[in-house]
């Protein structure tokens, strides 16, 4: 298995030599919008706050959030299934991936969603996180007790370790993931699976990595410097990689330039978090088809222009961890803390056009 690291110039380290690097052109963009004070209480009913009229685009007036799912002690990683017209989402402390469908409502799907027989004492998420459906329509999960991306096959049932090791030492804690149309997965690995965080006697590597990972074992660190990588994603023409950093010091989202190979080549800030209030931090997101960014934020989960102009507010008085697009592009499922919510869209995200 061979691997490669792209490091990050160290811009600001006084009397000392910056690292040679492929990441050129580094400069910040902070954007800071005068985002709602989203100050909800926590069992306030879902809804939909306007923040321009380009809302309208994908959440018609008169919208009506559903929740379909309570219970929950920490929902995340949602994902729609077509070959099973059903939504999966796991549930991370509980060791527990659920499956809801429209005739069936909510029932456990894969159980231990992922290590089995965790030690309680220094696993502190033993489950699934981030879930993706790959090509050939198997799933692949960001398995954070397990330390690794892990590959099941619906038809079988069977489970297989895709990657849980960079040059060596095993990962953190997977915790989020994208698949880009070549199959190169990349994913996050922040400490959140473990009891102790970064001062885990478990924790074999020095760094949080984003990472990204290509079938024949290539793993390719893409940096090492966050405190805390959590969401990832892709714009539509993969030229553009996004992630979240759920540090409640410094919240922001990244983005990266790719070149051709998926590779980055410079990085800047594209959301500066720290002037947003609310409930909830940077954490996951997908982007629709124009390129609207529908993420996680303080406050609830926004959906923003490619240029970070925030136009709408989803909020329910508390933290909106993830958010898939199903049933055609024309439903948007979103990990509420305890409870999933369905959010109709007046037209489908991942249709072009």
């Amino acid at each position: 298995m061979s691997h490669h690291t792209l490091a990050f110039a160290n811009t600001h380290c006084a009397g000392g030599p910056t690292r040679r690097t492929l990441i050129t052109g580094m400069t910040a963009l902070v954007v800071a919008p005068a985002f709602p004070a989203a100050a909800l209480a926590a069992d306030t009913a879902p809804g939909i706050e306007r923040l321009s009229p380009a809302a309208d685009r994908y959440l018609a007036p008169g919208t009506t959030i559903e929740t379909i799912a309570t219970g929950i002690r920490w929902a995340e990683g949602p994902v729609w299934v077509p070959a099973l017209t059903a939504l999966l989402f796991s549930d991370p402390p509980a060791n527990l991936m659920r499956r809801w469908t429209r005739s069936g409502g909510v029932a456990p799907f894969l159980t231990p969603s992922g290590a089995a027989n965790p030690d309680p004492k220094t696993i502190r998420e033993a489950g699934s996180n981030g879930l993706a459906l790959a090509a050939d329509g198997a799933l692949v999960i960001a398995d954070s007790g397990s330390r690794a991306l892990m590959r099941y096959d619906f038809a079988s049932r069977k489970r297989t370790t895709l990657v849980d090791r960079y040059r060596g030492k095993r990962f953190n804690s997977p915790n989020d993931l994208h698949i880009a149309r070549s199959g190169a997965v990349y994913f996050t690995d922040p400490p959140y699976g473990l009891v102790d965080g970064d001062t885990s006697p478990l924790r074999e590597l020095p760094h949080n990595g984003v990472y990204r990972w290509t079938r024949g074992g290539e793993t390719v660190l893409i940096d090492g410097t966050l405190t805390r990588p959590n969401g990832v994603a892709l714009s539509p023409d993969e030229r553009k990689l996004y992630v979240s950093v759920s540090d409640d010091k410094a919240p922001r989202i990244m983005v990266y330039d790719l070149d051709v190979r998926g590779l980055p080549t410079a990085r800047r800030v594209f959301l500066d978090a720290g002037t947003m209030h609310g409930p909830g931090l940077p954490d996951g997101m997908k982007v629709a088809a124009d390129g609207t960014l529908f993420c996680s934020a303080p406050g609830g989960f926004y959906l923003m222009t490619p240029e970070a102009e925030p136009i709408a507010r989803i909020a329910n008085g508390g933290p909106i961890a993830n958010g898939a697009f199903g049933e055609g592009g024309r439903t948007l499922f979103l990990t509420a803390n305890d409870r999933v919510l369905r959010v109709p869209l007046a037209r489908s995200a991942t249709a072009r056009g």
